[in-house]
């Protein structure tokens, strides 16, 4: 059976979500249509003995329990695996491409150092014993020179036992500069922090809720953990559930909901705030719900009413006073925020302004509600002994600002991190490590990203494939795909309880790559002293094994640990935080008449890892049409432009230009144009390199006020014909 491209996304994201999920539609996807695609350099299985291996999926922050087909020892097809708490035998696209990524030309398949100039793609392989050998003696060199500070790490995720290991590593090392890549994790464990006043993150128990009030979040679209949402969203039908989206764009997760709610971009918070003065003027508000309601109430009365926040957001005030009822009435409404798949970490104001909706109506660490969930704490290791050298670099400010007095509250800050390295930092920047992570793409204003990591004398990326950041680089130690190492995988998508999943090995590596938890370990090492010292393990699948302790039989067993009765990091929630002014887009609105807003697709990887070439196959012709990328505009704004579908333009912020398509989208308000993250690479292959523009060449970060994080939610922008 044949099926094309537009009706594999109707099972991929259409309006059966729920037989998305099940065995059929992946069925006509078996192993002979995947193989016989024409990727020249897919192998063909040969004839042999089927077996089936489980571990869990990586590629993002899910968690999913996964089933790999193999004959011999080639995996053939990747199956969700039946049972998992978290998937129950669902697939995203993205897992289902997994088989591209193990066997795909862009993998890095050793190590290899720069010979020519940055950018130029010149490389020569070396051994390990060489390519270790460089790492320690410059390592060793900068901190000869007490200068342990002048190195960084970027890492894509702060979870688990390898970002530990290299944060462990920075420690003992002597620099503060570990750099966690952005999310929206950065405001929620803030959030939690204002709101509870304790460290943690929070959970959602969206399976049980009965009203879920949604601010922009990708429901359907990849936000949180992606098969979970769309399994819960099937069940909302099932269960006559109340879904309402709030955001400028008719996305896929609005198309599924009971209701869209158009808003003025970067209005969340004031119509959150709306919301919650309607609540309280209705006497609405769960009894004893939150400590020092009684200062903010008189306040909140005042600067939000209806009438006021429909001003600011362009939601009428009877239809804010019919969310704010519907909402405080259902028996387990549940509010959600962080833009798409949560990628970006969005303003403190919004992300409490929302929680405190949940806080109103007392539905806070009970069914169907929001959780406060503690920081997972199984990995218990002796603390680091700095010797005077790494002494000295730890009291050194951190390059990114973070931390200090202006922004107290902040773990990281990687939007600052250009500013910093292109002259407004503390100290000039002379090596940084880079793992899981594509900066020179993912992080906004690209170019100035770019422009700093040309200025750092010694870049290492420790990436399996040929991305952005690793063309940058000075060495590439290639780390072990996850369907070839063991790793832990803690799971904080938004899951109301504590998972870790375990990544096995399901075939040997298929290159001279190596696990990047045995690198730090062997770079440690090697370095001798205090920092050999911190690290004890012979070797990565050791320290694995004694760190998840009474957890390892059951996780090599089952692949998976749940713990479903947590105690929360508190019950009773403070009002602050929502005191800060809002965030606006840059730009000069005369200059710049209408508003650049970016989107997540489920269907395009927006993360670390390249779209493999099988999900891009499924990508609409209104997002790609050959080399060229799409921008949405509404057709009343495209009108008075000149603008038709399919023509060319020119799109230009205070950041950069691109060359355009254009799609009329009345899903979209007027003024406002969207587009798509994930595109415009120019590594990974053929069938993702030079496909559309990155969005984050023209948008940049807008900090925080209140925290110093990127709260950017769009930027101006013109668009007139190319």
């Amino acid at each position: 059976m044949k099926v094309d491209r537009r009706s594999f996304l109707s099972f991929v994201i259409g309006g059966a979500a729920g037989t998305a999920l099940s065995p059929l539609p992946w069925k006509l996807m078996d192993d002979s249509s995947i193989w016989t695609q024409m990727w020249p350099w897919t192998p063909v299985p040969p004839d042999g003995k089927v077996t089936y291996e489980d571990t869990t999926c990586s590629l993002c922050p899910g968690g999913c329990g996964i089933s790999v087909r193999k004959v011999d020892n080639r995996a053939i097809k990747i199956e969700g695996k039946a049972g998992h708490p978290i998937n129950d035998g669902g697939i995203c696209i993205l897992g289902l491409s997994g088989l591209q990524l193990l066997y795909g030309p862009t993998r890095i398949k050793s190590p290899m150092k720069r010979i020519g100039e940055r950018g130029q793609g010149r490389w020569q392989k070396i051994s390990w014993d060489e390519a270790m050998a460089i790492l320690t003696e410059k390592l060793a060199d900068v901190r000869s020179k007490g200068e342990a500070h002048t190195v960084a790490a970027i890492a894509g995720s702060g979870s688990g036992t390898v970002p530990a290991l290299l944060q462990r590593f920075m420690t003992a090392y002597g620099s503060p500069n570990f750099i966690r890549t952005p999310s929206h994790r950065d405001a929620d464990e803030l959030a939690v922090k204002t709101l509870f006043g304790a460290n943690g993150r929070t959970g959602f128990d969206v399976e049980n809720a009965d009203y879920i009030l949604s601010f922009g979040s990708g429901i359907v679209d990849g936000w949180g953990s992606p098969v979970r949402m769309i399994r819960a969203a099937s069940s909302w039908k099932e269960k006559n559930t109340t879904v309402v989206q709030v955001e400028p764009r008719f996305s896929n997760s609005a198309a599924k909901a009971s209701r869209w709610v158009p808003v003025n971009p970067g209005t969340e918070a004031d119509l959150a705030l709306g919301i919650a003065a309607v609540m309280v003027a209705h006497n609405l508000v769960g009894a004893g719900a939150v400590t020092g309601f009684s200062n903010w109430k008189n306040e909140l009365l005042a600067s939000h009413a209806p009438q006021r926040a429909s001003q600011i957001t362009g939601v009428s005030a009877d239809v804010i006073v019919d969310l704010a009822k519907g909402f405080a009435r259902a028996n387990r409404p549940l509010a959600l925020c962080g833009r798409g798949k949560g990628q970006t970490a969005g303003s403190l104001r919004e992300t409490v302004a929302v929680y405190m909706l949940n806080a109103l109506t007392g539905n806070v660490n009970r069914q169907g509600g929001m959780w406060a969930v503690p920081e997972a704490d199984y990995i218990r290791w002796p603390e680091v002994v700095p010797d005077s050298l790494a002494s000295a670099g730890l009291a050194q400010p951190r390059i990114d600002g973070a931390g200090t007095d202006r922004y107290t509250n902040a773990r990281y800050l990687p939007n600052r991190l250009a500013d910093s390295v292109n002259g407004s930092g503390p100290y000039p920047l002379q090596v940084l490590l880079v793992a899981g992570a594509n900066p020179c793409h993912d992080l906004p204003d690209a170019h100035s990203v770019r422009t700093a990591f040309a200025r750092i004398p010694f870049i290492v990326s420790f990436s399996s494939f040929q991305d952005e950041t690793a063309a940058m680089s000075d060495l590439l130690l290639p780390d072990h795909v996850y369907l070839e190492r063991y790793e832990d995988v803690p799971v904080d998508a938004g899951l109301a309880q504590q998972v870790i999943g375990l990544s096995k090995p399901v075939v040997s590596p298929q290159f001279n790559t190596r696990h990047l938890g045995e690198t730090l370990i062997m770079t440690a090492r090697a370095m001798g002293g205090t920092i050999a010292d911190a690290f004890t393990w012979d070797d990565y699948e050791t320290c694995l094994e004694e760190t998840l302790a009474e957890k390892w039989d059951l996780l090599m067993e089952e692949g998976v640990w749940v713990q479903a009765d947590i105690d929360p990091v508190a019950d009773t929630v403070r009002l602050a935080g929502l005191d800060a002014p809002g965030v606006q887009a840059e730009g000069d609105i005369n200059s710049f008449p209408l508003l650049l807003i970016p989107y997540d697709s489920i269907r395009i990887s927006s993360r670390t890892i390249g779209t493999p070439p099988f999900m891009i196959k499924t990508v609409n012709d209104t997002v790609i049409k050959g080399k060229d990328g799409f921008v949405e505009i509404n057709p009343l704004t495209a009108g008075a432009a000149g603008l038709d579908e399919g023509a060319l333009a020119t799109l230009t912020t205070p950041r950069g230009e691109a060359r355009v398509r254009v799609h009329l989208f009345e899903g979209i308000q007027p003024g406002v144009l969207a587009m798509v993250r994930g595109l415009g690479h120019t590594a990974f292959d053929g069938y993702l390199a030079g496909k559309g523009v990155n969005v984050n060449e023209l948008i940049g970060p807008v900090e925080d006020p209140s925290a110093g994080h990127d709260a950017a939610w769009g930027i101006r922008a013109k668009l007139a014909k190319a």
